[in-house]
């Protein structure tokens, strides 16, 4: 009984506001407060001040106690400042050490320095060593080795050794070694400044001997902690500590361990998964000792992080457009390191081609990479110095293709059509399990089956934004029935004083005004996410409005762009009821309105086109009202909560807006947090992913996986893409590509061959897959169609680029075949050009070096798509009309070319 129930706090006890969801929280911290203290904490501490860092060990454990840099001592890296509440068995602290290990017996057994405390035995200094002890005492009795710990300075860096000496005169296999990586991640009872001022978030490059772990304070500023590999710690696996008690939940994501071996979990816990790394152990002769060891280095910034890498003599890979590969890109692979390329290994066998490509200006070797086989595949490098660097990518068909799958799928499998529906949600596009291929009628978190909420509304915003991407009548003819008979009317109120308020959700649990059978009796409804009918229909969650607003704006692009697409409304209809469904946010929702709203970038596209329109009222109010709101986030130290004590998909509307009014230094402070969470990487599901670890919870699937846990490109991936890739077109600056080029192409990673778009994908070793349900997704695809773009660029090290294109260089002309699915946006960096189309696409785009000349190539019309219309946000004058601030330009049945000088 005990064990439901925790299950069920698990999935649903998240209360519906911040402050019952800390109230919850307080009472597990209590829990472990009132535990009897094992570390040691009340005697004496001791400080040793290094060239970087002031260290403070709890003299009893010899455990991290505080980690901060000389320039902030203000700063802590670890959770210290816990350290008295923390301070209980089975709690982790830096310092702490877990194996695993198979004796005489044959079993597997595990020994961990944090599950019974004692004082461990100090060790002589001498030389290097701050610090040194013997783990013996905290450790069972039966270990068949012993374990001594050493905090030293190698060449001026901190370093912290394990020394392993098998003690038998027989053999010993140890199946697991981990090295709990434990930072400030906890945000719990903290105000969103204090987060920022205090705490880190951390990303784990499991990479071998290339691998290392990034730490950043949540502002993104100051310096980067970078945890190394120092010697014989191989970044093989990233487990997470489930079975520390330090409670998880919206405001902790929980800890996880560096592993260097992984056997013995493969062997159990995750079996039949398929790792990122092959796993590995290793047999310990008799008396044999072995030393494992990490350092602590500091890196200037975020931004700094590969630079450092290359300073440290660390191996540095560099991937364009990155580790998301669709099959028709030819991408590249640059290396870094003091050691050349020995051999290259592919696997699965035959999954990528990997060839020699020359080097760059700055003599880094570069190799192209194709991707053959669909799915994930691995990159194993390794180094003359017999260094291991893997490199995981994930090989997608074509985007074309990946996003003319997405779209069927979605209005076949996914398209749902019941005339006696009892909610009115036909037809629509509806969530899906894809575990059991069935449509997600009921869910006792009413709004999955509701048609709204991030986890209801994604899949019908996924079969709507498809459209601007790559239109198809078929689908659109479906989607206008949607709107008509579902949208307008049900989801949205059509009529009276709630006119234009969006509703929570159109499926409720009310079974006395039902008839007898209208619920599944095997759904627990006992929950508080089984709205009635009374919650369901409350307009006042702001974060529902823009996925409307986002619907509205499609279809007038589409009405007014193209001939005969659309045919239900005249196309001013939707751009007033998109405008119009904004005002109802501000007024039927203020109070969440006041943050920025996942999707709110598409509330600048609706102004510009209402401006495009010469619809000057209703644009002047429009302006009016969100100039209100970014003046409320000037004033703001870190403008981009939500309903959330802390969230990460806010920033794309706050960036958004104080971009636009010219708050820069606010739009700064945006998109230094941003990169605080979104890291660049040699590894697909970290590069570009925008940190999000509870929607399992409340977008995904309801079961074992409904957790809290880091999730892999869920839709925060696709939606902080865009202002990254914003900031770059103002600001020139790779890393800024290669951060929000891994976004973008995460958010389609997860796509699957025919064509379901997953909530998210799980990080857990346990685990490692998409997740069962479509849940959220549409907000996460709604940043690849608006973002989608080609980059053209010149690196000084890395020569010229192309993200979302394959490139050629012929004497003086470099020219770039479009690879994007829209093919609707391109960027060429010499001349900081930045061309978009309303309608019509582009087929491939040239720069001369010399003549610094731009030639685009337009593919021909079609019968819905007669004239493209060409935007520049330079001034340069082309032959052609304008039409609503863009060029018409008539298209032809061949390509057209058209010059740009």
């Amino acid at each position: 009984m005990k064990k439901t129930n925790i299950k069920y706090w698990v999935m649903f006890a998240v209360a519906i506001t911040a402050m019952s969801e800390l109230t919850a929280q307080r009472s597990y911290w209590d829990k472990i407060e009132n535990r009897e203290s094992t570390l040691g904490v009340a005697e004496v501490y001791q400080k040793i001040t290094t060239p970087d860092f002031q260290l403070k060990l709890v003299k009893a454990s010899q455990t991290v106690a505080a980690l901060r840099p000389n320039n902030e001592l203000g700063f802590d890296y670890t959770p210290g400042e816990r350290l008295e509440i923390r301070d209980k068995d089975s709690l982790y602290h830096l310092g702490d050490i877990n194996l695993r290990i198979k004796g005489a017996s044959g079993e597997w057994k595990n020994y961990s320095t944090a599950s019974n405390r004692a004082p461990v035995t100090p060790l002589s200094i001498r030389d290097s060593i701050l610090a040194a002890a013997d783990l013996a005492n905290t450790l069972p009795k039966d270990i068949p080795v012993t374990i001594k710990r050493f905090y030293e300075i190698d060449n001026g860096q901190l370093v912290m050794r394990f020394e392993i000496t098998n003690k038998q005169n027989t053999p010993v296999e140890i199946g697991a070694l981990g090295v709990p990586m434990i930072f400030n991640n906890i945000l719990e009872g903290k105000s969103l400044t204090e987060t920022h001022k205090h705490n880190v978030f951390f990303d784990p490059y499991i990479g071998k001997d290339a691998g290392y772990l990034e730490v950043k304070r949540l502002s993104g500023k100051g310096p980067a902690l970078l945890v190394l590999p120092k010697e014989n710690m191989s970044f093989e696996a990233y487990r997470p500590l489930l079975e520390d008690p330090t409670p998880k939940s919206i405001v902790f994501e929980g800890f996880h361990e560096w592993m260097v071996y992984s056997k013995a979990y493969a062997e159990n816990e995750w079996k039949g998964v398929e790792q990122w790394n092959q796993p590995t152990s290793y047999v310990l002769s008799p008396n044999e000792t072995k030393n494992y060891a990490l350092r602590f280095v500091l890196s200037e910034g975020v931004k700094n992080i590969q630079e450092t890498l290359v300073k440290e003599d660390h191996p540095l890979v560099i991937g364009v457009p990155g580790y998301v590969v669709p099959q028709d890109v030819k991408a590249g692979l640059f290396v870094n390191y003091k050691s050349e390329v020995s051999s290259i290994e592919v696997y699965p066998k035959g999954a990528l081609q990997v060839k020699e490509n020359g080097t760059t200006p700055s003599g880094l070797q570069k190799y192209m990479v194709q991707g053959k086989k669909w799915g994930r595949a691995r990159l194993t490098i390794i180094y003359g110095d017999g260094v291991e660097q893997t490199v995981n990518y994930k090989v997608i068909k074509p985007e074309a293709e990946v996003i003319k799958d997405f779209g069927h799928f979605l209005t076949t499998e996914q398209w749902y059509e019941n005339p006696n529906d009892p909610f009115g949600r036909s037809p629509s596009p509806i969530s899906y399990d894809y575990e059991k291929k069935e449509q997600v009628t009921q869910d006792s978190r009413v709004w999955i089956s509701g048609l709204s909420d991030e986890g209801g509304a994604g899949s019908w915003l996924g079969a709507i934004m498809k459209q601007l991407v790559q239109p198809d009548r078929g689908e659109i003819k479906k989607l206008q029935q949607f709107i008509d008979e579902t949208l307008w009317g049900n989801i949205q109120h059509s009529e009276g004083e709630k006119k234009y308020g969006v509703k929570k959700s159109v499926f409720y649990y009310e079974p006395d005004s039902l008839p007898k059978g209208t619920y599944d009796e095997n759904i627990n409804y006992t929950t508080w996410a089984a709205w009635d009918h009374k919650h369901a229909n409350d307009t006042g969650r702001s974060f529902n409005y823009p996925h409307v607003a986002a619907a509205y704006w499609v279809m007038y692009r589409l009405a007014r762009y193209h001939n005969g697409l659309v045919d239900n409304r005249e196309w001013d209809w939707y751009l007033k009821n998109a405008y119009h469904t904004i005002i109802a946010m501000m007024d039927q929702a203020p109070y969440y309105a006041e943050f920025g709203q996942m999707e709110g970038s598409v509330f600048l596209f609706i102004l510009k086109d209402l401006k495009n329109e010469n619809y000057s009222e209703m644009a002047s109010v429009l302006e009016e009202r969100m100039k209100q709101r970014a003046d409320h986030w000037k004033a703001l130290d870190y403008p981009f909560g939500s309903e959330m004590p802390w969230d990460s998909t806010g920033q794309e509307e706050v960036y958004t807006w104080t971009d636009y009014f010219g708050y820069e230094y606010k739009a700064n402070i945006t998109l230094n947090a941003i990169l605080a969470y979104m890291p660049t990487m040699p590894h697909w599901a970290y590069n570009g992913n925008a940190r999000r670890y509870w929607d399992f919870l409340y977008g995904g699937k309801a079961g074992e996986t409904s957790r809290v846990e880091r999730q892999i490109h869920h839709y925060g991936s696709g939606i902080n893409a865009i202002p990254v890739l914003k900031q770059y077109r103002k600001t020139p600056d790779l890393y800024l590509l290669k951060v929000g080029y891994g976004g973008l192409l995460g958010s389609i990673s997860n796509i699957t061959q025919d064509g379901f778009g997953p909530a998210a994908f799980h990080s857990y070793p346990s685990s490692l897959k998409i997740d069962g349900i479509s849940g959220d997704y549409g907000s996460g695809f709604y940043g690849y169609a608006v973002n989608s773009a080609t980059y053209i660029t010149q690196d000084e090290e890395l020569g010229w680029l192309a993200f979302g294109g394959n490139l050629t260089q012929k004497g003086d002309v470099v020219e770039v075949e479009i690879t994007t699915a829209a093919k609707s946006k391109v960027y060429v960096g010499p001349k900081k050009l930045w061309l978009t189309l309303d309608a019509g696409s582009f087929k491939k785009v040239a720069y001369n070096t010399h003549t610094k000349e731009v030639t685009v190539t337009l593919n021909g019309k079609t019968t819905y798509t007669p004239n493209a219309y060409l935007r520049t946000e330079n001034t340069i004058d082309l032959p052609y009309k304008k039409v609503r601030g863009a060029n018409e330009i008539p298209l032809q049945n061949k390509p057209l070319q058209i010059s740009i000088k």
